[in-house]
């Protein structure tokens, strides 16, 4: 069965608290794979892609570019994992609406 984890905004350096998304590089719906950049995002030193460490089909994104997070604050949600018809998750992705 299919399993949803949670991506938080990691530390992204020495002292940085927040970080901005400038451009989101997936969709709901989209599949990723383990490391595949997910949003671009600007802290006060660097812009960075930030990678997610998990490979599935992406269910949530939280906050709008423009938006500023604090580090641990929820980035996105990815299903991984099975179906419950033992395919794998985003393995059939047409009724998305992403």
């Amino acid at each position: 069965m299919a399993q949803v984890l949670e991506f938080k905004l990691p530390d992204l350096g020495e002292g940085l608290t927040e970080a901005e998304i400038v451009r989101w590089l997936v969709e709901v719906g989209d599949v990723v794979a383990v490391d595949q950049p997910v949003v671009e995002v600007e802290t006060a030193k660097a812009m960075v892609e930030v990678p997610c460490p998990y490979g599935g089909v992406v269910t949530a994104r939280f906050g709008a570019e423009g938006t500023e997070l604090p580090v641990g604050a929820p980035l996105l949600t990815v299903a991984v994992g099975e179906t419950a018809d033992g395919r794998p998750a985003g393995a059939d992705t047409a009724g998305s609406d992403g």
